[in-house]
């Protein structure tokens, strides 16, 4: 099965997008509106997934982690979608990020 891929700037306003890089990558800097799901914790979590037929957009830091989600969920009955590029194809876009972190913003 081909993997669906997008464009950070494609996600659709309001889509439901999963950052899943561990806790340090997203407190330097993640999409506003994305749920947090660590993709080495995936598996103990899936019931924070939304119950929802709307796709899910995968985000990592470069496309890898999210494509095996994403590649995983799909065969698991979930709709995903892979953001190419990840979180630093985001940020070389322009597209809002927010901290959470005390330490460094998001640097690539």
């Amino acid at each position: 099965m081909d993997m669906q891929t997008v464009a950070p700037q494609d996600v659709p306003e309001g889509a439901h997008l999963i950052d899943v890089r561990e806790q340090a990558e997203w407190d330097a800097g993640h999409a506003p509106t994305a749920q947090h799901l660590p993709a080495s914790t995936l598996l103990q979590n899936l019931e924070q997934l939304p119950e929802t037929d709307e796709d899910l957009y995968i985000v990592c830091r470069s496309g890898g982690r999210s494509f095996q989600v994403a590649q995983w969920l799909n065969a698991n009955g979930f709709d995903a979608i892979n953001v190419g590029g990840g979180m630093d194809q985001w940020f070389e876009s322009g597209l809002p990020i927010e901290s959470d972190g005390e330490g460094e913003a998001f640097i690539l």
